[in-house]
């Protein structure tokens, strides 16, 4: 456990709800239950994922998880749960503890529904790196324990409330700004933007808008060979993956929708594009109306993880083939052929 949080550990318990510590804690060693079902749609997914693989549900009660990250070094996950304004972490064979709280707000009133941490990656060096919505900002966890504040505005302008993050090899962090996290979200006269931007921070400290075409920008990643960075766009109205060409110098260039998934939306499948990550042959795993959708690197839809929930996140863990999932108030895994690259 976290020195930051080790000490707030039982007051913060008071703020879980029975179904986590009664339920959570007690997931060790014990065979974890299927959930959800694998729809397969193309027979290239049977090359990713076996036909007897199957999702597995590790742990329950949260109010939303989102975020999750492999620590490779201590083979955990931590994940956020962001209405509880907490961390938490997951080892197999001793099930959940606290990581740290709070997350994403440290302000002294009510912020609203969402204040916590929500998309968390690992830095080159291996430092975890906070989506902060409270307090607006992009954070890197010190070894020390402290916190360091990476981005908080552009232009001199407070952040919306960072969502998600990403980084290039050569260092440079991508990430994604909507509202989400302010307590009036779009409406919220905190707002300095009047934009939901694209970002990225350079290794030299300069911030510069990317894009600010998409309505609602939420999950980030790049293909293995960064030549193209996808972008989930959280509308309802437009409920997309959008592809960006990458120039050489780190900006974007055009654009195109990878995938349209509104129709889904509109059906009534839970969900929006959400988070996403991608395996080393270049496909796609993003979360989105139905859970976690697998697209090939030309835009075929493959395969679905269905949920049966909103589904907001995923991560490669363990050796790189098992994919973590964060659904509403669940973690998954799903144990598959293909492998991703884990954060860091």
């Amino acid at each position: 456990m976290s020195r930051i949080c080790r000490a707030s550990f039982v007051a913060a318990a008071a703020l879980l709800s029975p179904l986590l510590f009664g339920n959570l804690l007690a997931t060790g060693a014990e065979k974890y239950a299927s959930f959800g079902k694998i729809e397969r749609k193309d027979p290239r997914f049977d090359k990713l994922v076996s036909k007897d693989a199957h999702m597995e549900q590790l742990a329950e009660g949260f109010e939303w998880s989102e975020g999750p990250v492999w620590i490779k070094d201590g083979g955990y996950l931590l994940f956020s749960d962001i209405p509880r304004n907490s961390v938490m972490k997951w080892k197999d064979g001793e099930g959940i503890t606290l990581f740290m709280k709070p997350s994403g707000y440290t302000g002294v009133v009510d912020y609203g529904r969402e204040p916590g941490s929500n998309g968390l990656t690992l830095d080159p060096q291996g430092r975890v790196v906070f989506c902060e919505h409270g307090d607006r900002r992009v954070s890197r966890l010190e070894k020390e324990g402290g916190k360091k504040t990476l981005v908080d505005n552009y232009q001199g302008k407070r952040l919306n409330s960072p969502n998600d993050v990403t980084f290039k090899s050569n260092g440079d962090m991508y990430f994604t700004d909507p509202p989400y996290g302010l307590p009036k979200n779009f409406d919220d006269p905190r707002r300095e933007l009047a934009f939901c931007g694209v970002y990225r921070l350079a290794k030299d400290g300069q911030v510069t808008l990317l894009t600010k075409e998409m309505t609602r920008p939420n999950g980030i990643a790049f293909s293995p060979d960064e030549r193209t960075l996808y972008v989930a766009q959280s509308d309802p109205e437009a409920a997309i993956w959008r592809a960006f060409e990458v120039n050489s110098d780190g900006t974007l260039g055009k654009s195109r929708v990878f995938f349209d998934a509104t129709a889904w939306a509109k059906a009534g499948r839970k969900g929006l594009p959400d988070g996403m990550k991608v395996d080393q042959a270049g496909n796609l795993f993003a979360t989105g109306p139905g859970g976690v959708h697998v697209f090939a690197a030309d835009g075929t839809h493959l395969g679905t993880f269905d949920t049966d929930q909103p589904t907001a996140n995923c991560a490669w863990g363990d050796d790189g083939h098992t994919l973590y999932i964060t659904a509403n108030n669940f973690l998954v895994r799903v144990k598959l052929e293909t492998k991703g690259k884990p954060a860091g």
